[in-house]
């Protein structure tokens, strides 16, 4: 796949969130998010948090909190927004720009469809995720060090039976390929939806 396409699936998966985002009534946007202590708007702050950094403002950011905590950083200096400024903002940055960009459009798309999840599933309001986005993203997460795929899905199988994608082998996890992608992400919640004699295993290296 080339960047142009990658790059075309994080635009859009952007857009997907904006619309649903404009949907939600103000107390959904203080419904905690499957992301650890991040409400929705949490959620939506970090999303967008890096589009406008440049290299500087990168160092300084972090300098402030490595890793993780630079995350948080992102999320408090988009505080002071608003709901409907968050919104806005997301909507004049459905293109990736910034960081997010980088590795053609790779960060923003796979930060994206989890994030995206994150919300939908803490609100209890499922979406059928485009099957060539999710295949591409499902393909990307596994060998994503960031995310910390590998260690959880290590000897192990697992197997989409929406989508046309599998990885590893060992004893199989199997299940929809939104479910294992946010299981390979660490999202507890997925495991739910997902069977086979691997689950328990996988189930094991999630973080409580």
């Amino acid at each position: 796949m080339t960047a142009t396409a990658m790059m075309s699936m994080a635009h859009d998966e952007r857009a997907d969130l904006a619309d649903f985002l404009a949907t939600l009534a103000p107390q959904d946007w203080e419904t905690p998010s499957l992301c650890s202590k991040w409400t929705v708007k949490d959620v939506v702050a970090h999303v967008i948090s890096y589009e406008e950094l440049d290299k500087v403002g990168l160092l300084k950011r972090f300098a402030k909190g490595w890793v993780v905590r630079a995350n948080q950083v992102g999320v408090d200096e988009f505080a002071s927004l608003s709901t409907q400024q968050l919104l806005a903002f997301l909507r004049s940055h459905l293109q990736p720009r910034g960081l997010t960009a980088s590795f053609g459009g790779m960060i923003a798309l796979v930060d994206g469809t989890i994030h995206h999840q994150d919300i939908r599933r803490s609100l209890g309001r499922p979406r059928t995720v485009p099957p060539d986005r999710l295949e591409r993203v499902l393909g990307l997460v596994p060998g994503n060090p960031r995310l910390g795929a590998g260690r959880r899905i290590r000897g192990l199988r697992l197997r989409a039976i929406d989508v046309d994608w599998t990885h590893g082998s060992g004893p199989e996890v199997t299940g929809p390929g939104e479910a294992l992608l946010m299981a390979m992400a660490g999202r507890r919640a997925a495991l739910a939806d997902l069977s086979g004699p691997g689950c328990a295993t996988l189930g094991a290296r999630m973080p409580e």
